[in-house]
C-alpha cells in the first residue's frame, strides 16, 4: 500500500525531465497521475512509463499558457479520476542567453508565459478542486529564483516570480487545507539543460562546479523533494522555496 493510494496527481511539463520523474514518483507512492505536456511523443511515453511500472496514468496535451486549455485539462483530469489531490506545476523553458538591454522582447514574453503565467493559470483552476478535500501544490522555481544569474534575465525574473506567487497563494489557502510550496532545483540533467549546454563539456563542468557536491542533480532527486512536499511528512511546510541544488545557493 502506498501513502498516496486513492489520490490523484497532475504534473505539467510531465513528458520529460523533472516532470516525468515526478509523475513516476507519484505513481510509485500509489497515486493515479495526469501527465500534461505539449509534446505528443514525450507526454504519452511518460504516461506509458507510469503504466509499465504498474501505475495508472492519463496523458492530456495542452498549452499551459492558454487559460481555456488549462481549465479544460484540469476539468478532464478531475472527471477522469474523480478528484485532484496533488499538482506539480512544472512546465518551463530556459529562454535565450543575452543581457537585459539586448534581450528579445518576444522571447521575454514567451519565457514569462511558460514559466510564470502557466503556474498562475494552473493554480487558478486546480485550487477549487483541491479545497474540496485538501491537498498540496508544488511549483517549480529554480536556484535562479533565489539568486541572480547574468545573461538570463527572463528566466531569473520568471523563477523569482514563481516564488512570490507561491508564497501569496500559500497564505491565501492555508486555512482551506491546501499546502503550496515551491521547489528550487539546481542544475539538473534534463533534456532542457542538455539542450542549453549543447554538448559543451566545459559548460557542463562549469555548471557542475556550481554545486558543492560537484555534479548535476538527477531528475529523480528533484522528484523526491516534490513528492515529500506533498506528503504528510511535510504537513507543517507552507510557502517554502526549497533549494534542491547540492548546496549551490549556500556557498
Amino acid at each position: 500500500m502506498g501513502q498516496f493510494d486513492g489520490r490523484a496527481a497532475l504534473v505539467t511539463g510531465g513528458g520529460k525531465g523533472i516532470g516525468r520523474a515526478t509523475a513516476l514518483a507519484f505513481a510509485a507512492m500509489g497515486a493515479v497521475v495526469t501527465v500534461v505536456d505539449l509534446d505528443d511523443e514525450a507526454g504519452p511515453a511518460a504516461a506509458q512509463a507510469v503504466q509499465d511500472q504498474g501505475g495508472q496514468a492519463l496523458f492530456i496535451r495542452a498549452d499551459v499558457t492558454r487559460s481555456a486549455e488549462v481549465e479544460a485539462t484540469v476539468a478532464q483530469a478531475v472527471d477522469h479520476w474523480g478528484r485532484l489531490d496533488f499538482a506539480h506545476n512544472n512546465a518551463g523553458i530556459t529562454g535565450s542567453w543575452a543581457h537585459t538591454a539586448d534581450y528579445d522582447e518576444a522571447d521575454w514574453d514567451r519565457v514569462i508565459a511558460i514559466n510564470l503565467k502557466s503556474v498562475f493559470l494552473s493554480m487558478k483552476y486546480e485550487l477549487p478542486h483541491l479545497v474540496k478535500q485538501g491537498g498540496a501544490i508544488v511549483n517549480t522555481s529554480s536556484g535562479a529564483g533565489l539568486v541572480g544569474f547574468a545573461g538570463l534575465p527572463a528566466y531569473v525574473a520568471s523563477k523569482h516570480g514563481v516564488i512570490g506567487l507561491t508564497k501569496a497563494a500559500a497564505l491565501e489557502y492555508a486555512k482551506a487545507g491546501v499546502r503550496i510550496n515551491a521547489v528550487c532545483p539546481g542544475s539538473t540533467r534534463t533534456p532542457m539543460l542538455e539542450g542549453f549546454m549543447g554538448g559543451d563539456a566545459k559548460m557542463e563542468k562549469l555548471m557542475s562546479a556550481a554545486s558543492a557536491l560537484g555534479r548535476l542533480a538527477t531528475p529523480e532527486e528533484i522528484a523526491a523533494a516534490v513528492v515529500w512536499l506533498c506528503s504528510d511528512a511535510a504537513s507543517f511546510v507552507l510557502g517554502a522555496a526549497l533549494p534542491v541544488d547540492g548546496g549551490a545557493v549556500a556557498q
